[in-house]
């Protein structure tokens, strides 16, 4: 497709015995977040290492639109791209200015095109008051955000987000958020990986999951919900506790204490049936709520819910 701004496929990257990523492949297209999620070793950092340049991988490839790759352009290549490590990369002892300024000579831009984007990049990310301070003196979020003005600094098309929220306040976060949705508007691709589950819920148009190295599933968060038994739940609050046997033939029940949760395809559908199977075995009905399933709930069917140490 003309909107493929970066295409990966078939990486691969081990670590004498240890298979860290295997036969992973991934689409990024301009203006869409790609969530990048996975239990703790799954491969997600090593597969945005690749992406970037900083690992080399054992097998694959990972090309950009217009058929650039490392290894026929490696400056052109990097030049597009932006990484906010999930490690605070920056130069404590300098000011937050002289950070910014930094990065973006590393990408040989010229001096007054380099000044012009660093004050840009510090208003952007709300830090252009505190531009002369040093990092040494900044919050965790404060950190987390100069590290993503100096990754914006040359203005790459795509954006690499490894866990940019991580040890970050609300406020902090939210400032985040404001600034990812407004590089999607301007058109930028984004891959982001989190362990919040609701930060992908909230950002992604896409999502991939990586376990034990491999892709588990990808689509959007509509096609990774109906690969869920029961995309809903009904929590029925009930008179006394009734006896199993009651229930029995009633598909998807859990009674817990006094309240039967249920689980279902639709609630439009499928609620007036159920109502009806418990007031016929004479169980009453005193509250009704009801609960979509999360991208948690997908996250945990397919990774399942062994503790990743």
């Amino acid at each position: 497709m003309s909107d493929e701004v970066l295409v990966a496929r078939g990486l691969r990257k081990a670590y004498g015995d240890r298979v860290a990523v295997q036969e992973v492949g991934l689409v990024l297209r301009a203006g869409e977040v790609l969530g990048l999620l996975g239990p703790n070793g799954a491969g997600k950092s090593t597969t945005v290492g690749m992406i970037c340049g900083l690992t080399v991988p054992d097998a694959g490839t990972v090309t950009l639109s217009g058929g650039v790759g490392l290894a026929s352009d490696a400056v052109g290549y990097k030049r597009r791209i932006g990484l906010v490590p999930q490690d605070i990369a920056l130069y404590e002892e300098l000011p937050a200015r002289m950070n910014v300024e930094l990065f973006g000579a590393l990408y040989g831009m010229a001096p007054a095109l380099l000044r012009r984007r660093a004050g840009e990049v510090l208003d952007m990310v709300g830090l252009a008051d505190r531009a002369r301070d040093k990092p040494a003196t900044f919050s965790g979020g404060m950190k987390r955000r100069l590290n993503i003005a100096c990754a914006l600094v040359h203005d790459p098309e795509i954006l690499l987000l490894d866990e940019p929220t991580a040890g970050v306040d609300p406020q902090s976060r939210n400032a985040i958020f404001d600034n990812l949705v407004r590089l999607k508007r301007a058109g930028k691709a984004l891959v982001y990986t989190t362990h919040y589950m609701e930060e992908a819920e909230r950002l992604a148009d896409r999502i991939t999951i990586i376990d034990h190295g491999r892709v588990v599933a990808e689509g959007t968060q509509a096609q990774l919900f109906a690969r869920l038994p029961a995309a809903q739940t009904l929590h029925v609050e009930i008179d006394g506790e009734p006896d199993d046997a009651l229930l029995s033939g009633l598909p998807g029940v859990q009674r817990v204490g006094q309240r039967l949760d249920i689980s279902v395809g639709d609630i439009g559908s499928d609620a007036g049936p159920l109502l009806a199977a418990l007031a016929r075995r004479g169980i009453a009905v005193r509250g009704l709520a009801s609960a979509r399933a999360t991208l948690e709930d997908v996250f945990l069917q397919l990774t399942g819910r062994a503790l990743r140490d």
